[in-house]
């Protein structure tokens, strides 16, 4: 599964050739250059003061990348097997009233919801253990994504500035994605949402907080909870490259003058009121797919499309058959 895959990750600690010690920059030198934009971006002297001694440098060990060659035939069914699937539903089932109404509050169908907690922390019990401000920083200064991690690691500073998370709270995966939802601190920091009512927003330990986060994350970004994520289509002319991808949209009706059709050959919805868009992610002779705007949304955890196009079926068996 993608969370195994993500957790198994290993992090060795001591210094490595990283981009900047390749042009003679040595961490703790790039560590201050970020000890001076966090004071410009407003994080307070003495967090600086309490925390920047215990950031490390790590050199984060590749991931298996065995799945990058698996079409979907092969990469839904390994990272989203039947035991995934039954222990989604089984959740799914054990807290349905309070999923039911945590995604009444938000607007958002509580099984995409369970979807990603599997797919991303496998329910939580993948979720990382390392320390996000060396994650982060270490990840800046290897130049990969840097104004990215820069940004995440200003973010988890600004999250303990808030007194309400301490540093040993503080953890996530390799990637700085953290907690029951892997979430970053930039979405953290802006999405926090305490989801049983006790007062703390903590999305490392409890789920309901986790979730809320993510609803809300999702909400504010323009989910839509009387629409779902996509289908499976076919298409009986061959498609331009050039409008396949989630960047390009048409209508449903646009589509199926370009000849795409409901994946049992039927014609598409008549309808022109929504912007759609079609994936090919193994190419023309493998599946297609229409996608709306809220698996756009998704994009907010992965652009990739296997695994984006794998929570979403996790989706549809959570929902069919119905969970009584």
């Amino acid at each position: 599964m993608i969370g195994k895959i993500i957790s198994s990750v290993i992090v060795t600690l001591f210094t490595v050739n990283f981009a900047y010690a390749q042009q003679g920059v040595s961490f703790d030198d790039y560590l201050a250059t970020l000890k001076d934009k966090a004071a410009l971006a407003g994080v307070s002297q003495n967090t600086i003061d309490e925390h920047f001694a215990k950031i490390k440098v790590f050199k984060r060990a590749t991931a298996n990348g065995s799945d990058k060659a698996l079409n979907l035939e092969s990469y839904i069914p390994q990272n989203s097997p039947e035991i995934t699937v039954s222990t989604a539903r089984a959740m799914f089932k054990e807290q349905q009233d309070a999923l039911i109404a945590l995604g009444d509050r938000y607007g958002v169908q509580p099984r995409f919801l369970v979807a990603l907690w599997g797919m991303t922390s496998e329910f939580g019990e993948q979720k990382g253990n390392f320390p996000i401000l060396s994650v982060t920083a270490s990840n800046a200064y290897s130049g990969n994504k840097e104004q990215f991690y820069i940004d995440e690691f200003i973010a988890a500073l600004k999250i303990l500035d808030t007194n309400q998370v301490q540093y040993e709270q503080l953890i996530g995966s390799s990637t700085g994605a953290m907690g029951h939802m892997q979430l970053m601190p930039s979405q953290y920091l802006a999405y926090a949402q305490d989801g049983n009512g006790d007062g703390v927003k903590d999305i490392w330990n409890n789920q309901f907080d986790a979730f809320a986060t993510a609803a809300s994350m999702l909400k504010e970004a323009g989910w839509k909870n009387d629409e779902t994520w996509g289908r499976q289509v076919s298409s009986i002319n061959p498609i331009s490259s050039l409008l396949v991808g989630a960047e390009h949209t048409e209508t449903f009706n646009e589509w199926q003058d370009l000849g795409v059709r409901r994946y049992n050959g039927n014609d598409l919805p008549k309808r022109d009121d929504m912007q759609v868009s079609l994936l090919m992610p193994d190419g023309e002779n493998g599946r297609q797919y229409l996608v709306y705007n809220n698996f756009r949304l998704l994009q907010a955890w992965s652009v990739k499309e296997h695994f984006l196009l794998t929570v979403t079926y996790l989706s549809e068996r959570i929902k069919n058959p119905p969970i009584n």
